[in-house]
């Protein structure tokens, strides 16, 4: 009786700071963790890459089929966010609502989800693999088709541990605890930035020495998850939690749909991209050639793996803010809800700066710690034209992510889901098939930053519009 008592007390202050603290000290307290988890999510692979890039009997070999394979995880990621940013969402309202019974369902049912999705996916991957790796460029000579086969099957075995970790993290952040969050992804990051090297270097394992120790942090994470569900403060999971329940379902999914299309546009980008690579690399005069013909190929990937810690660090500021976000506008506190929007804006905005500086100044560092020195003058020349055209435009790209995360977290599901849709999959897709067409190799880089200015048009009428919305009294 007493544990009850001082359980909802506890609810009760927690409800209260989320309503009465000032906005910048809680998005200190959520954003911070949540950007730390997805950073340290996104260096699982990019640590990778680096130690596979700066050994010599991978190279950029090992680079490529590095690239081939990240957009294979991210679909895992894709749908362990759907559930866990929607039910993260969710959650948060039903708080704001004082409506206890549906949070613990809606946590329950996506724990299941998230257990049966990464074991069919694991399945699927399993029995298909070479098809599937075919499909993203693995093709493009065969020591790239060889180590992209060996990096992906151990890979795949880790992703029921992997789509469990990443689903469960915004969850737990939702139930109160985003230092608990971060931990339990700094915990597994760590063993891999541990293990990497030794599997490298030491036993030469080569791919599958960074696959396994990649599922090794996985796992970690994985199981500090499983023990803080058992030790849950907000809610209180029960058996009841756990049976599938089609209306709670059907109320976390859409609230998800943004994060999934945020994270599948870049499968569905990097396969077009990756294609586009092998197509018109064959054309061009120095990567037709058999021993240069992997460069295009590691080298975007190896763009897209700074852009991915920008975007970390973009979604993580926004994504940290929905617990925030939820209970206000359950609670009807929208001016608040206004103050965070501006905050979050401006942060966003200051994020993509220090980032486009990076890239237009200092190309040839970022290049070097991805094994630059061990490649030939076309691999760093192709590199810094990459970073330079590709990112221009980062800016806009994290004010844009920052507007369709905000409306996912005012539950406006369809209007963030619609935007996503037409940034990533219309623009994102659509010029990177298109533009090298006109433009060879270079159209593929050119795609990122024309994608980013036609959506930041439609961003801006879209944020004026949120700001309109946040100021009359009318219910959102």
């Amino acid at each position: 009786m007493k544990t009850e008592i001082k359980k909802k007390v506890e609810t009760e202050k927690s409800s209260s700071y989320l309503a009465e603290e000032r906005i910048g000290i809680l998005m200190r307290k959520y954003a911070v963790p949540c950007i730390i988890s997805l950073l340290v999510a996104a260096l699982y692979n990019i640590v990778d890459q680096i130690f596979i890039a700066n050994a010599d009997y991978l190279g950029s070999y090992g680079n490529a089929a590095n690239t081939v394979v990240f957009p294979l995880t991210v679909i895992a990621l894709a749908i362990a966010v759907m559930i866990g940013d929607g039910c993260c969402a969710f959650v948060s309202l039903c708080l704001g609502r004082q409506n206890k019974k549906d949070a613990e369902k809606s946590i329950g049912n996506s724990v299941v989800l998230s257990v049966l999705g990464g074991i069919v996916l694991c399945a699927v991957y399993l029995i298909f693999r070479d098809a599937i790796v075919t499909a993203f460029g693995g093709t493009v000579n065969s020591e790239t088709f060889e180590y992209s086969k060996e990096y992906f099957f151990y890979i795949t075995l880790g992703i029921p541990f992997y789509m469990f970790g990443q689903a469960m993290n915004p969850i737990i952040r939702s139930d109160g605890s985003p230092k608990f969050a971060m931990v339990s992804t700094l915990a597994g990051a760590v063993a891999n930035m541990i293990l990497d090297p030794i599997f490298i270097f030491i036993f030469k394992w080569g791919m599958m020495g960074a696959a396994v120790a990649t599922v090794a942090g996985q796992v970690i994470t994985a199981a500090l998850a499983v023990w803080y569900l058992l030790h849950t403060k907000t809610v209180k999971l029960t058996k009841p939690s756990f049976k599938l329940n089609p209306q709670i379902i059907a109320k976390i999914i859409p609230l998800g749909i943004c994060s999934f299309l945020s994270q599948i546009s870049l499968v569905a980008a990097m396969a077009a991209i990756n294609n586009m690579i092998r197509k018109y690399g064959a054309l061009d005069e120095i990567f037709s050639q058999a021993q240069y013909a992997q460069i295009p190929m590691a080298v975007v990937g190896i763009v897209m793996k700074f852009f991915q810690i920008v975007i970390s660090i973009v979604v993580g500021m926004a994504a940290g803010c929905i617990p925030i976000v939820g209970f206000n506008m359950g609670a009807g506190e929208k001016l608040r809800v206004k103050k965070l929007f501006t905050r979050l804006l401006i942060c966003e905005a200051a994020v993509g700066a220090v980032a486009l500086l990076a890239a237009e100044l200092f190309p040839h560092r970022l290049i070097a710690i991805f094994g630059a020195a061990n490649e030939s003058t076309y691999y760093t020349d192709f590199a810094v034209k990459s970073f330079r055209i590709y990112l221009c435009m980062i800016i806009l790209a994290c004010v844009n992510k920052a507007a369709f995360i905000f409306l996912q977290a005012m539950g406006k599901a369809a209007a963030s889901t619609m935007l996503s849709m037409v940034r990533e999959i219309v623009f994102g897709v659509g010029f990177a098939l298109l533009l090298p067409i006109y433009f060879g190799l270079d159209g593929v880089l050119y795609s990122m930053p024309v994608s980013d200015i036609l959506t930041f048009i439609i961003s801006v009428v879209v944020i004026a519009l949120t700001y309109r919305q946040l100021t009359i009294s009318t219910p959102v």
